[in-house]
């Protein structure tokens, strides 16, 4: 199968970017409690934000396991599909932003990637930064860690990021990273760790966490305060808690064992950000 079967994707009438950055959030495996997704979302203007490709869904998805969804308006039955839409929005504060939300797909992930890439490629964008959530075992009465990797020895000297280390099963973020690396495209991967306790439940909590890295990192605001949802889910998960003492004991252990770590896995967010520009003005005076 080739990209153009399965990329709809035109820039004829875009015009040049200034200094655009990708992001990538996938629902699926490393999208625990959707605050990857909803960290990405949250940079995404409806209103400014312009369409300008699509992967074809049909190829990637066994429809048994990411069924589409049916809506009825005014009468009109319609068929929504798993959805991965390329969005550009230009000038948002202080660089044009490049966005993917979309759907880890089931089958021939390469091609998918290679798919991104082109993307990235044609849109000539500077970086490439995947971010994602996972389980861990962390409170939820403590702020999130977020934790970021690249393979990009230059970008990970200037961030101080560590190489990624990890080695066993995978998500499509992962392939992406090392298509990224393959083609020379800078990409740093950041995840935030959820409390596996409640991993079915949504967690503002850590997708501010992502939001607030990723602001200062791009210099781009982004457009929603998760206080209310921090504050009121908050209160859930305390509820959930306070039910059940064996888990009520659970979590003070793990308070202990976090408050003995460091506060964060990489830079503070506005180093991060000093650094990230640094290493993208350099990069432009090497081309």
């Amino acid at each position: 199968m080739d990209v153009s079967e399965v990329l709809d994707f035109s820039i004829d009438e875009l015009g040049e970017l200034d200094r655009p950055v990708m992001l990538v959030g996938l629902e699926g495996w490393f999208d625990i409690a959707s605050a990857a997704t909803h960290a990405v979302d949250s940079f995404i203007d409806d209103d400014a934000a312009v369409i300008v490709g699509e992967i074809d869904p049909d190829p990637f998805y066994d429809f048994t396991q990411q069924r589409p969804l049916v809506s009825v308006d005014d009468g009109v039955r319609s068929i929504q599909w798993p959805s991965n839409e390329i969005l550009v929005q230009r000038n948002v504060g202080h660089r044009d932003l490049v966005s993917l939300i979309g759907v880890e797909p089931h089958m021939y992930w390469a091609t998918y990637v290679d798919a991104v890439v082109t993307v990235a490629e044609e849109l000539g964008c500077e970086a490439v930064v995947t971010v994602g959530s996972a389980a861990e075992a962390i409170p939820h009465t403590r702020r999130p860690p977020v934790t970021g990797s690249t393979s990009n020895v230059a970008l990970a000297r200037a961030l101080g990021l560590s190489a990624p280390s990890y080695q066993g099963i995978t998500g499509v973020a992962g392939v992406l990273q090392a298509a990224l690396e393959a083609r020379d495209i800078p990409a740093v991967s950041l995840r935030v760790g959820i409390p596996h306790y409640l991993m079915n439940a949504e967690h503002p909590q850590a997708t501010a966490a992502l939001s607030r890295h990723l602001s200062h990192v791009l210099n781009v605001p982004a457009r929603i305060d998760f206080s209310d949802q921090i504050d009121s889910w908050r209160d859930v998960h305390d509820e959930i808690i306070d039910t059940d003492n064996q888990l009520r004991m659970y979590v003070r252990m793990l308070e202990a064992e976090f408050d003995r770590r460091a506060e964060a896995a990489i830079p503070t967010a506005d180093d991060l950000a000093a650094d990230f520009e640094k290493f993208l003005d350099h990069l432009r005076d090497d081309d």
